[in-house]
């Protein structure tokens, strides 16, 4: 898909790589910085697997529906866990990442600096970091129809017919999902300035690993959309966008 049919007021960037040879198919505007969302999940659980081994059932009980499900509280507790943005230090030096930062506010996981073709060197790593990569894999092949928030998280990728090998998507500026409740009154929390990346707008993200044929292909659509989109407007934009990247 050219750049001119990204519809108005939408910005997004996409890389669709050769899982196994490296090799390029589609790619657009793929080092753009974007606040994370959940894509930083697996690079939380992979510092986490390093660091600590086999997993308790305690840790599992953490990990498992932080990656199937995007469970948010979850992440927040192996963010702290980890020391936050050394957790990005850590998987930035293991991996070879180089548009991925940690975010100015270091309780914001969701704001930790990315781009597509970040998200894809990350995924492909994944296949070759031993058992810890496996076991992260292995969750985001399970993934489930909604996040722990109650919003559906089969937007892109699934929803573009792809044959969904494994998933992790991310969304950031929706308001409340289903299953969330107001937090209490309190003091509204300053939002630190980050000239590097957008956090204002709506955020969509769609990436995972998909067959083809014969092929394994590694795919991250990032998004966003104009102040005030909902989330089924963002989510039909995105799968739209995907649809073609893969036709």
């Amino acid at each position: 898909m050219a750049a001119e049919h990204v519809p108005g007021g939408v910005r997004a960037s996409w890389l669709v790589v050769d899982a196994d040879t490296a090799e390029v198919l589609r790619r657009h505007g793929e080092r753009h910085r974007y606040r994370s969302a959940s894509l930083v999940k697996p690079l939380i659980a992979l510092d986490h697997l390093r660091r600590g081994g086999e997993p308790s059932a305690a840790e599992r009980a953490l990990l498992e529906p932080m990656l199937r499900s995007s469970d948010d509280d979850a992440a927040s507790e192996l963010w702290d866990r980890g020391g936050r943005e050394r957790i990005v230090h850590r998987t930035v030096a293991e991996i070879g990442l180089t548009g991925t930062e940690p975010p100015r506010d270091p309780d914001m996981w969701g704001y930790v600096v990315l781009t597509a073709a970040d998200v894809v060197l990350a995924l492909r790593h994944l296949r070759t970091a031993g058992s810890a990569g496996e076991f992260v894999l292995a969750q985001l092949r399970r993934f489930t129809r909604h996040g722990t928030d109650g919003f559906d998280q089969t937007f892109g990728l699934p929803a573009a017919g792809a044959e969904v090998d494994a998933l992790k998507q991310g969304w950031s500026g929706f308001g409340l999902g289903p299953n969330e409740t107001p937090p209490e009154p309190a003091a509204e929390r300053r939002r630190i300035p980050d000239e590097r990346i957008d956090l204002e707008h709506p955020a969509m993200h769609t990436s995972g690993l998909v067959r083809r044929g014969d092929r394994l292909l590694i795919v991250a659509v990032c998004t966003l959309h104009p102040v005030g989109t909902g989330w089924d407007t963002a989510a039909e934009t995105i799968t739209g966008l995907t649809r073609s990247l893969l036709d």
